[in-house]
């Protein structure tokens, strides 16, 4: 069997990265820049007030007398008012300072004298309360780099300089195939020997929290030929997981269909618990990842191995793990390394009951999965250990 962290790597090395799309900006959120932006403008594109007051010359002041309020400036005027000595103009928040005026004092900071304003503000400086022109970003300058992961913040800022499209990297084309002549789709009867099928709920779910809607979901029964046919549907997809029948058992065609298909195995096994079947193979540029039937061995081995290819594919920055102390003893068998479900709490995270591969109840309780090292066998309490977060 090949070791966990082999695995990782193994899987890793095998990634290649997608295409390049050009799109809407607001469809680009959560990709990553395929080349970098370069702003189209100065931001501010001129010298702006940070808040509602009087803008004036401070060279021009005597900081003594009144000053004469002359005009009123609003966010989206262009008055054309030249700012004299001991003038002020009424400014309000965003507006261009007006010609002649590079200090803001703010309004509750001036009194009413002699038919203008006296300034009371001691601390106030030449350049006060404005936003200098090109502060943010100068023209011809790169704003956001190639590589740089595009949130709803980045999103915001290139509106603000003028960006209409982006390029960026495409997410891959996943497809998704379930296995497995007991299923049954929810919401229609449930006949005897049957169960409903949810694998494919969890997969896709879990492709949704990356913002992928998956290409195809297809359901097949243990059938070597009706499998054979689903994959060779979808091999013109960038990975493609199938669920179930990748165990050893009478009836578990998975292996052999994807033989036949031409997929080149490259592992089958992986030192751990659960999902210790786990396949993973290529076809051409296409990953091939076969995982096992029981729900939470399936889910698990989607957030360990493939939630990571997925985003080196995309150049996005693989999941990362956090360390925290254990909340409770545990004692599992050597030899593997164990993923649990946990829930975090307290400053350390929790060892949930119900721990079979089969059980999803505790899963939806769980917030995170906890990897036991696999030389070890007991785990005290305060133990650091390693923890990825799924929610």
């Amino acid at each position: 069997m090949t070791e966990v962290n082999e695995a990782r790597k193994i899987i890793l090395d095998n990634c290649t990265t997608t295409a390049v799309d050009e799109m809407p900006l607001l469809s680009a959120t959560g990709f990553v820049l395929a080349e970098p932006v370069y702003s189209a403008i100065d931001t501010p594109p001129f010298d702006q007030s940070a808040m509602d007051g009087f803008a004036f010359s401070f060279d021009k002041w005597d900081k003594k007398s009144a000053l004469k309020v002359v005009g009123e400036e609003r966010a989206g005027d262009d008055s054309g008012i030249l700012v004299k000595q001991q003038e002020a103009v009424r400014i309000f928040t965003g507006a261009p300072l007006p010609h002649g005026a590079d200090t803001v004092v703010m309004q509750e900071k001036v009194s009413d004298a002699d038919g203008g304003i006296l300034i009371e503000d001691a601390a106030i400086a030449k350049g006060s309360n404005v936003r200098p022109k090109a502060s943010q970003t100068k023209m011809h300058r790169i704003a956001l780099p190639a590589g740089h992961y595009l949130s709803p913040a980045s999103i915001a800022f290139l509106a603000g300089i003028g960006t209409e499209k982006v390029k960026v990297y495409s997410h891959p084309k996943i497809s998704i195939i379930v296995t497995g002549s007991e299923l049954t789709p929810p919401g229609t009867p449930l006949e005897k020997g049957k169960i409903y099928e949810s694998n494919s709920f969890g997969l896709a779910a879990a492709l949704h929290r990356l913002h992928i809607q998956p290409a195809a979901i297809l359901t097949t029964r243990d059938d070597r030929e009706e499998i054979r046919e689903a994959i060779q549907s979808q091999l013109d997809s960038d990975i493609i997981l199938l669920s179930a029948g990748i165990s050893v058992g009478d009836y578990d065609f998975v292996a052999g269909a994807l033989e036949d298909c031409g997929v080149k195995k490259i592992f089958h096994k992986v030192k751990q618990k659960p999902g210790k079947p786990l396949y993973f193979g290529r076809y051409r540029n296409s990953l091939v990842f076969g995982l096992p039937g029981n729900p939470a061995s399936a889910l698990t081995c989607f957030y360990e191995y493939v939630q990571d290819a997925i985003l080196c594919s995309c150049k996005k920055e693989t999941g990362r793990k956090i360390v925290l102390p254990l909340l409770n003893d545990y004692t599992k068998r050597k030899g593997l390394t164990y993923f649990l479900k946990g829930k975090i709490a307290n400053g350390g995270v929790e060892i949930l009951k119900h721990q079979e591969s089969y059980l999803m109840n505790s899963f939806a309780e769980a917030d995170c999965l906890v990897e036991l090292e696999e030389g070890k066998e007991n785990f005290q309490k305060g133990e650091p250990v390693k923890v990825r977060m799924i929610v």
